[in-house]
């Protein structure tokens, strides 16, 4: 097998060391290991960067192992070309396996380029990607305290979802602070209703009349804090996020008009890719990084169906999320297809489907420069073959009982 570098090393990387492996051509023919352990610390990488820059190394290829590759990464990327490397590539098979041997082999697949380096992106982007994912975890947070303060309220007989379309609109708040203050009149608590809850008041006075106790009160108010702490968080990180993301104001131009879009939606876009279609040669090969698109299996010139691709979690999730959005926007192209496709396979399949047609818009839209136009919710439709269309009703019709004659309309003129 043909070899694309001479001096390559591998790193089989732990949380507390990391164990290296030199790779060359030995004087005569052969290849020639050089093995050295380290220590994950700041100083262990810095011997570890001595110890590669000492034998010349060109190419540094490691495992990405849960979060430990992170800090060797980063104290070797400003030195060394490094190759981050998919786990299920340089997977080793099964024997005598050890630290050294595991070095060993991602050192001799690097060597021979039997694996692709997975995308990292620049620091900048690495540190909005920090930001958008604990928002994320943040937002995720906050929805469980609500659906916690729901099942208190249900626990207490206190129906106020029945009669409210959400537990924590500003009627609702200030009828759970009344509960914890100790006011337990249902009507009091309705006339606590504003705006388009005051016509609702005679079944809040029912809904707010239960049995909410004191320990109800107490996990209430914890909840009610909670929930003001994780939105002052969520407030401040939106901050943050927007002072990095203002260098991006045309992908924001170009991608707000999508239906389901939001700019938090593009946010993680951005953080997730950095905005740079350039290393995503096609928009397939970005919907495969994401995890959107259907695997392949195929053997003896037999295809089996294959759930979709592991990809990018976080990427995937937004675009699912944003995918079931653009369903429920009248009059456009991702409505239409979703509905063709639920109906046939499912919601579920539908909104991945409609997520795989997003992120390839994406990539258009930023390689090109386009401005989005939507196709219309009628694309579908108007490329049917209307005689095959009629065909089919007909034999609809007929199986119905009916008996049918067709004579086509008089052309209309203006």
């Amino acid at each position: 097998m043909q070899q694309i570098c001479d001096r390559v090393a591998g790193l089989d990387v732990h949380r507390d060391n990391v164990v290296a492996c030199f790779r060359r051509l030995g004087p005569r023919g052969g290849v020639v290991f050089e093995k050295g352990r380290f220590a994950t610390t700041t100083a262990g990488l810095r011997d570890l960067e001595v110890w590669l820059a000492d034998r010349q190394v060109e190419l540094v290829a490691m495992e990405a192992t849960g979060v430990y590759w992170k800090p060797v990464l980063y104290a070797l990327e400003s030195k060394f070309t490094v190759w981050l490397c998919n786990a299920r590539s340089v997977k080793k098979v099964p024997g005598r396996k050890t630290d050294l041997t595991d070095a060993e082999w991602l050192a001799d697949v690097a060597a021979h380029g039997m694996v692709r380096p997975s995308f990292v992106p620049p620091p900048p982007i690495r540190e909005l990607r920090e930001l958008t994912r604990y928002r994320k975890t943040q937002s995720d947070a906050r929805a469980a305290e609500i659906q916690r303060l729901e099942k208190v309220l249900q626990d207490a007989g206190i129906k106020l979802t029945s009669v409210a379309s959400r537990v924590l609109t500003q009627s609702g708040r200030a009828m759970i602070e009344a509960l914890i203050a100790g006011e337990r009149d249902g009507a009091r608590l309705a006339e606590l209703a504003i705006g388009k809850m005051r016509p609702k008041i005679p079944a809040l006075t029912e809904a707010l009349t239960g049995h909410f106790g004191s320990h109800h009160a107490v996990a209430c108010r914890r909840i009610l804090g909670h929930l003001d702490f994780l939105n002052e968080s969520f407030a401040a990180l939106t901050e943050q996020i927007d002072a990095r993301t203002a260098a991006f104001a045309p992908v924001y131009a170009l991608l707000l008009p999508v239906p389901g879009f939001d700019r938090l939606t593009i946010d993680v876009i951005i953080a997730e890719t950095g905005a740079d279609m350039s290393r995503f040669p096609t928009p397939g090969d970005l919907a495969s990084w994401v995890g959107v698109c259907p695997g392949s299996h195929e053997s003896a010139g037999k295809r089996r169906r294959v759930g979709t691709t592991k990809g990018n979690p976080w990427l995937r999730r937004a675009l699912i999320e944003s995918a079931r959005a653009a369903a429920r926007t009248k009059g456009s192209y991702f409505g239409a297809q979703y509905r063709q496709i639920a109906r046939r396979r499912g919601p579920n399949k539908a909104a991945m489907a409609v997520a795989h047609s997003l992120i390839e818009l994406v990539w258009h839209l930023l390689s090109t420069g386009e401005v989005y136009k939507d196709l219309g919710d009628d694309y579908f439709a108007s490329r049917q073959d209307p005689e095959r269309r009629a065909r089919r009703l007909v034999a609809q019709l007929e199986e119905l009982g009916f008996k049918v004659s067709l004579e086509a309309a008089p052309a209309v003129t203006a």
